[in-house]
């Protein structure tokens, strides 16, 4: 088993990519070991002394150090822990796992359709070649409200590519967007 990795813009984070399918639906993201109950893979890579945070995607994984880490050290741990995960047969997470990408339950007007199709088409893909992922929060007021998962969340050119990318690109097709802000927990 090949596992080809990659930087990303966010210095304390690197992605994984194994070859195999890692979430057949949606995304995880696991802040600490306490949050990794339904992963096993991600159970197996807070082992590593210095994880602190694991998103699992289609076909990539995020793992995430503590600042001041050498990476150098433990690259080969999490390298060795993913291609253990996969040859022990056991799924990314033991239960079917979706990002929440609506804010509520209710009918959503127009202009929140326009918002989460070109964050599905020109948001999602250019993140998660950076290792990380948005989800849409909410719309009010002309604000549209996003988390950062993944690589980037956290990352230092994160509010960059919310200002300057997203809310650019947003408020040229939607007229009604008047800013984008950082959802945090």
């Amino acid at each position: 088993m090949f596992i080809q990795t990659e930087l990303t813009p966010n210095p304390a984070t690197i992605k994984f990519i194994p070859g195999h399918a890692v979430m057949e639906r949606g995304s995880a993201e696991f802040r600490g070991q306490s949050e990794a109950g339904p992963s096993p893979l991600a159970q197996r890579l807070f082992k590593i002394d210095g994880v602190t945070a694991v998103f699992l995607a289609s076909d990539f994984i995020s793992v995430t150090c503590e600042n001041g880490s050498d990476w150098s050290f433990l690259k080969p741990q999490v390298l060795a822990a993913i291609m253990e995960h996969y040859l022990s047969g056991m799924p990314a997470v033991e239960e079917v796992m979706l990002s929440s990408h609506k804010a509520d339950g209710g009918l959503e007007n127009e202009i929140v359709v326009q918002i989460r199709e070109l964050l599905e088409t020109r948001v999602r893909p250019a993140v998660a070649r950076d290792g990380g992922d948005v989800d849409f929060i909410k719309f009010e007021e002309g604000i549209v409200w996003l988390r950062m998962k993944g690589a980037c969340a956290g990352c230092p050119s994160s509010t960059m590519t919310l200002k300057m990318g997203i809310e650019n690109m947003l408020r040229h097709f939607v007229p009604e967007v008047k800013a984008v802000e950082q959802f945090f927990d």
